[in-house]
């Protein structure tokens, strides 16, 4: 397994579709995931430490368990089939619980858990970037940053009294 560090969210263009991208720790290897804009936001929200007037899902996950008295001690992206990631939250009592990856970070980094990934992800998914394109996608992430500088938590409110 090898030590990830989550660098931020991106929006891949053309499509605008937003990933998550982690580098190795230790060595030149990127693997991007493909999320969802709400996994996004929330990833984003906790890396600026932005809170909302109530806890989003990934927040109320962190309170629970830390009610419960129970530690998240690491998350692992452990597969890749498809082009589908999969992950895994393990937990203190030694509990590991199947998770989809943009979960299982928005969630580390509100508990404070590294993330690993295991050698057959990275030899698959991973990727090394250019310094250049690396330059383009620290501006791409300040157009997130400013897309999440106009939106408010109550934008995510779908239903009343949630």
């Amino acid at each position: 397994m090898h030590r990830l560090d989550i660098v931020g969210v991106r929006v891949e263009l053309p499509s605008k579709q937003p990933i998550v991208l982690l580098k190795e720790v230790g060595g030149e290897r990127y693997l991007p995931i493909w999320i969802g804009a709400v996994e996004a936001t929330a990833i984003a929200f906790a890396q600026e430490g932005i809170t909302t007037a109530r806890p989003m899902t990934h927040d109320l996950m962190r309170d629970v368990l830390r009610a419960l008295q129970t530690d998240l001690t690491r998350v692992t992206i452990t597969d890749l089939q498809d082009g589908v990631f999969f992950a895994t939250l393990v937990f203190g009592n030694g509990v590991e619980v199947s998770a989809r990856p943009s979960d299982a970070i928005a969630l580390a980094m509100r508990m404070g858990a590294p993330v690993y990934g295991v050698e057959a992800v990275l030899a698959e998914a991973g990727i090394t970037v250019p310094e250049e394109q690396e330059q383009e996608q620290e501006s791409e992430l300040e157009k997130f940053r400013e897309f999440l500088d106009t939106i408010s938590p109550e934008d995510f409110n779908n239903t009343p009294g949630s």
